[in-house]
């Protein structure tokens, strides 16, 4: 690897580190906060913090033993290298969740003032979160790539091979992340909703309920954590994939050429923040500035990609002088857009799927939970046709580098990306701040109106995180196989082959398993948190009456311990898997594994992320006062398909889209194991 190119590809990670500090700054400067609502936000923020140093503590073992094992049986650099990438994934989580618990707090105290201010509060928040993923990604990625090339002599095919390692410390850290968060706050939001909303009738975060402060950490420690350990390892594994097959390809340029296609998404990003904004008026009506909050914010992201898309035909040109395999790039950004809005389009109560679910609900549950699935079902379509012409377009103009560059073109907005659908998850919280501290109808108003907005790109969100998931994992599959060529074994992978026939029901059969685990235990935590908010409420005198306070401790420490718990399995199956049909069974095998799991798994993350959403938006459109509003028996239905729907798109539908990235970056590093 060229070490002069180096340089400034780690320089790019410095920049964005250091934007990452500004925001964080920005935030800061007003955290300023009354007592009471003081005291709500430092209960989120210690009980989120707790969750997520437990949970490292939890997982420094398993970062031990797979270092261990990967020194003994691969290589010592690549256990080094699986340590470091561990490292910066759990850091980038760690460093988004304490920017988004120190801007709920100021983004609902400036929304007594102005939709405008909170937004631009709440957006720092998310940029934080999206600037150290991507700064942190790349700038690690970079050291290890210059300390790995002097142990190695400059070899920069084995270079990449043992780097490999970093993605894949990223990928166990990603994967723990998103279970353990999904099942915190899913346990959290089961007992909040269906006691308090459906047995009490109190309003959602009426500080009454004992499971709402624990509510409020789940949505940090699932929707920012999780999801920026999530595409953090998507973006790394995605530049590894693409390097090892562009080393093939284009010898050390087409290696360098994702790293330098990252470093230009990030100042893409950095110009694309500063477009969100606008000048507020205070003649414009509530809807009005509510959708100029929207715009704002799809006016940084349109900015950014059109930037990069731009940048990167020259990009390409000057590195390798192959348009071909721009175009490529540019079918991923593209691809990744149309996801984000069809997912958009299946779960925004302003459309038509779910105004249905809201309707079907006044004839119960049941059909609430029909129409959902149906939603669900019918959506998984146009993203699997988008994805094929993707990948048609790819190999077309740019052969098999030309599929690995989808992912990268994909990511490289990463920056803008990640910094509005973590605005989402701060602004929810915001709201539930402004109820607990009974700011006032008109406060609680605003900050619903910001959610409601981040609902729309936490959709966007999900649906590039899945689609990013997919196509990464192509790029993987593909560099896995170059792989086992490059060793002198000959490699066939055909359906023909009862091996890899094998190998394709066991990878179809795998997410179907995860999600079973993960269902069962958002289950399990959640009919514990139900019983104790029960018990609060029967045992606690006063409570009701708002003359006592409920002990919101107890509810965190419940999903802490439930969530720690519940993760191990379904983590283990991730990472054994692969190995143990690799060993028994063969590459070929392992081949078969990976197709499979890839197809089921993207079917499976885009019907429940979709299902989830919409049924969770039916929900919100009754209670914004349609079809009798909140405490009708229609809005005690749609409150139980949204309990449904919340582990399917908090806990087992994201969580999917890791998974399968992390098998195949177990078949890529072990693969010399298996010959």
């Amino acid at each position: 690897m060229e070490v002069g190119l180096l340089w400034p590809i780690g320089g790019a990670g410095i920049i964005a580190m250091c934007f990452a500090i500004y925001y964080a700054h920005s935030i800061k400067q007003k955290s300023e906060l009354p007592e009471k609502m003081n005291e709500i936000v430092q209960a989120i923020k210690l009980g989120a913090m707790t969750f997520l140093n437990r949970e490292f503590k939890s997982l420094i073992f398993f970062v031990i033993a797979i270092a261990i094992l990967l020194g003994l049986v691969i290589h010592p650099l690549t256990a080094g290298a699986f340590v470091f990438g561990a490292f910066c994934s759990a850091l980038a989580g760690y460093l988004g969740m304490r920017a988004a618990t120190s801007a709920n707090g100021p983004t609902a105290l400036e929304a007594q003032n102005s939709i405008g201010g909170a937004l631009r509060i709440a957006f720092c928040g998310g940029s934080v979160l999206g600037f150290s993923v991507v700064g942190l990604g790349l700038l690690g990625l970079s050291v290890a790539l210059f300390v790995l090339g002097q142990f190695l002599g400059g070899d920069v095919t084995k270079t990449i091979e043992v780097v490999a390692g970093f993605s894949f410390g990223a990928s166990s850290v990603a994967l723990f992340a998103r279970v353990g968060g999904g099942i915190y706050t899913k346990a959290a939001d089961v007992g909040a909703d269906l006691v308090g909303k459906v047995e009490a009738g109190i309003p959602e975060d009426d500080p009454r309920n004992p499971a709402v402060v624990a509510d409020n950490v789940g949505d940090n420690v699932g929707d920012i954590a999780g999801m920026g350990a999530d595409l953090f390892e998507s973006n790394v594994a995605s530049i590894i994939g693409a390097m090892t097959i562009g080393v093939v390809s284009f010898g050390v340029a087409g290696a360098t050429l994702p790293l330098m296609f990252a470093a230009l998404g990030i100042f893409a990003s950095i110009l694309g923040t500063f477009f969100v904004r606008w000048r507020e008026s205070k003649e414009s009506s509530f809807q009005e500035q509510t959708q100029k909050a929207r715009s704002a914010l799809n006016r940084g992201t349109f900015i950014t990609v059109g930037l990069t898309a731009i940048g990167g035909y020259f990009l390409v040109k000057w590195q390798i002088n192959d348009v071909g395999v721009y175009f490529a790039a540019l079918a991923g950004v593209i691809a990744g857009l149309i996801i984000g809005f069809i997912t958009e389009y299946y779960t925004s109560d302003r459309n038509k799927p779910v105004k249905n679910i809201a309707e079907s609900s006044q004839t119960g549950p049941a059909m609430t939970i029909i129409s959902g699935l149906s939603v669900g079902l019918v959506s998984t379509a146009l993203p699997i046709i988008v994805v094929a012409i993707a990948i048609f377009l790819a190999y077309h103009f740019g052969e098999l580098f030309g599929i690995a560059m989808v992912a990268v073109g994909l990511l490289s907005s990463l920056g803008m990306i990640l910094s509005v659908d973590g605005y989402g998850p701060i602004t929810d919280n915001a709201a539930g701040i402004a109820e607990m501290a009974s700011l006032g109808k008109e406060t609680r108003e605003r900050a619903e109106a910001l959610d409601s907005v981040g609902n729309t790109t936490a959709a966007i969100g999900k649906g590039f995180a899945i689609s990013s998931a997919a196509f990464t994992a192509f790029a993987l599959f593909w560099a896995y196989a170059e792989v086992i060529k490059a060793k002198g074994y000959s490699i066939t992978m055909s359906i023909t082959e009862p091996n890899v026939l094998i190998g394709l029901f066991i990878g179809g059969m795998l997410p179907m398993l995860f999600c079973a685990m993960t269902l069962s235990a958002v289950g399990k935590a959640g009919f514990e948190m139900v019983s104790e908010v029960r018990r609060q409420f029967k045992t606690i005198k006063g409570l009701m009456e708002g003359k006592a306070k409920p002990d919101y401790r107890r509810c965190v420490d419940i999903s802490t311990k439930r969530a720690l718990r519940e993760m191990i399995l379904p983590g283990l199956l991730a990472v054994v898997s692969p190995i143990l049909v690799g060993l028994i069974l063969g590459p070929e095998a392992l081949g078969g594994l990976l197709a499979g799991a890839v197809v089921t798994g993207f079917l499976l993350a885009v019907m429940m992320a979709n299902a989830g959403g919409a049924w969770d938006n039916a929900k919100k459109y009754i209670e914004a006062g349609n079809l009798g509003g909140k405490g009708s028996e229609n809005h005690k239905a749609s409150v139980v398909g949204d309990t449904v729907g919340d582990p399917f798109k908090d806990t087992s539908g994201p969580s999917l889209n890791i998974l399968i990235k992390l098998m195949s970056i177990v078949a890529l590093v072990f693969a010399p194991l298996f010959l």
